[in-house]
């Protein structure tokens, strides 16, 4: 994959994507481990793995190692980056599972993952002792829903390997986050809470190049914010780190379109060209070849002077 550079090689020089929100980002990159993604050129494709019996778009398909090695294999080549692997469904009421059963879904496979293929890869968690089998398994990024909420020592070991660390925004655990879903002012309060899990992030020694921001779409939202947050996100953007964004197939866009979780891919189109022209570095989605042509459109779009 052409955007992957290794850290101990100099990295090259893309051009700056032409948004005034990204001043601050100028030929920044992300440093995963001893990976460097260029951000700025071209958006950057997270391919979900969902490892569990329960997520609502593709729960049961991949729970065992040969069927989610396939799919590995498949979005590879669709034009994936990143390989986000989750064990726990973390869908608005799901409930948590054990530690042990968490780790004996994903660490086999991220283990897999990595003697087999050349592909970034995240451990989608919020449990730090399994971010840090993950990271030992070959895992470089931690992608953790609650932002440091619900477990801070995913910073520590995002900090010990020096992996990248994505830190959302969610009101409450998934079981009950649904419940909670008024806010002071929406905007302010989810800036506020992703500024507050950087710092923490940083107090804990993860790199400041290795930070990535999510506003967690559907994660204690109603389907009205969720859609004033795509039009809004360049204000999220405004805090200096690269944005990513998980709308794929998701109950808003359900919501909207009176479209089942099946019937939703052009509705996530519509929402990845959005995020993209507001300012997302990332996208994470399901189905990766269609997105990647919308995202190839719109950094066309974003691009040209």
């Amino acid at each position: 994959m052409e955007v992957l550079e290794k850290a101990d090689s100099k990295v090259k020089q893309h051009p700056k994507r032409v948004r005034s929100t990204f001043s601050q980002l100028d030929s920044h990159t992300l440093k995963c481990r001893n990976t460097y993604l260029p951000l700025g050129s071209r958006t950057i494709i997270m391919g979900v793995l969902n490892l569990t019996p329960d997520s609502f778009y593709d729960g049961g398909k991949f729970t065992n190692i040969d069927a989610a090695l396939k799919h590995v294999e498949r979005v590879i080549s669709e034009g994936a980056d990143i390989i986000d692997v989750g064990g726990e469904s973390t869908k608005p009421g799901s409930l948590s599972i054990t530690l042990e059963e968490e780790c004996e879904r994903v660490i086999p496979v991220i283990s897999e993952i990595n003697k087999n293929f050349d592909i970034i890869i995240s451990i989608d968690t919020t449990k730090s002792a399994v971010a840090l089998e993950a990271l030992k398994e070959g895992a470089s990024i931690v992608n953790d829903i609650s932002g440091l909420t619900f477990d801070e020592k995913i910073a520590d070991a995002a900090s010990e390997y020096k992996a990248g660390l994505v830190v959302s925004h969610t009101s409450a655990r998934p079981e009950v986050m649904q419940e909670h879903t008024e806010y002071e002012s929406l905007l302010e309060d989810i800036i506020d809470s992703l500024s507050l899990s950087v710092k923490k992030a940083l107090d804990r020694g993860v790199e400041s190049e290795s930070i990535i921001i999510d506003p967690g779409f559907g994660f204690g939202k109603t389907a009205e914010q969720n859609l004033l947050i795509l039009k809004n996100l360049h204000k999220i953007c405004e805090l200096g780190k690269p944005v990513l964004i998980g709308t794929s197939n998701k109950s808003f866009i359900g919501k909207v379109l009176n479209a089942e979780v099946n019937e939703r891919i052009e509705g996530t189109a519509a929402t990845v060209a959005i995020g993209i022209a507001n300012g997302a570095s990332i996208i994470r989605v399901h189905e990766i070849e269609h997105m990647k042509k919308i995202a190839v459109m719109a950094d066309a779009v974003m691009n040209i002077n």
